[in-house]
């Protein structure tokens, strides 16, 4: 078990920075705004009082160190994305790293931001009450595809 948290914090962390550089990237070459990180820590903030849905997150009242606790909990929750991908995997995928498995989760994950965050920050089930929903999901699949592919580097750096 010891091995396998070893792994992950690795796997996730390293898949996590992938895609926050792709996005880095993407905001600065091509004027793409990403994900307010803040926003997932003015959520969680809110949970502790029963507060679990938003009407939108950005009108619901500021917690102290929001911006904080959002990038942990971005980096918490790719750490056990990476969990889950190697229980479903297995640790063998370590040795040989295929990109296929990894990017296949990575798509897979996007169901939680769909199902769960834009829902809870009031966006609605996968964006619906956005401006451009199209716009937004796809924007949350490329971004979760970019986590599977830093998977799959991430599993590669981990040979070497």
């Amino acid at each position: 078990m010891n091995g396998l948290l070893i792994d992950a914090l690795f796997l996730g962390v390293g898949a996590t920075a992938f895609m926050d550089i792709l996005a880095l990237l993407q905001k600065h070459l091509l004027g793409i705004p990403s994900l307010n990180y803040a926003m997932v820590g003015r959520w969680l903030g809110h949970l502790p009082s029963g507060r679990f849905i938003h009407r939108p997150i950005g009108k619901s009242t500021q917690i102290q160190a929001e911006s904080a606790l959002g990038w942990v909990a971005h980096y918490l929750i790719g750490i056990a994305f990476a969990i889950t991908f190697l229980v479903l995997v297995g640790s063998d995928w370590l040795a040989r790293p295929t990109l296929m498995p990894a990017l296949g989760f990575g798509v897979m994950t996007v169901l939680t931001p769909f199902l769960v965050l834009q829902p809870c920050l009031g966006a609605g089930v996968a964006a619906s009450k956005t401006p451009q929903p199209n716009v937004a999901r796809l924007r949350s699949l490329l971004a979760h595809s970019s986590f599977g592919l830093g998977l799959w580097i991430a599993g590669l750096g981990w040979l070497i």
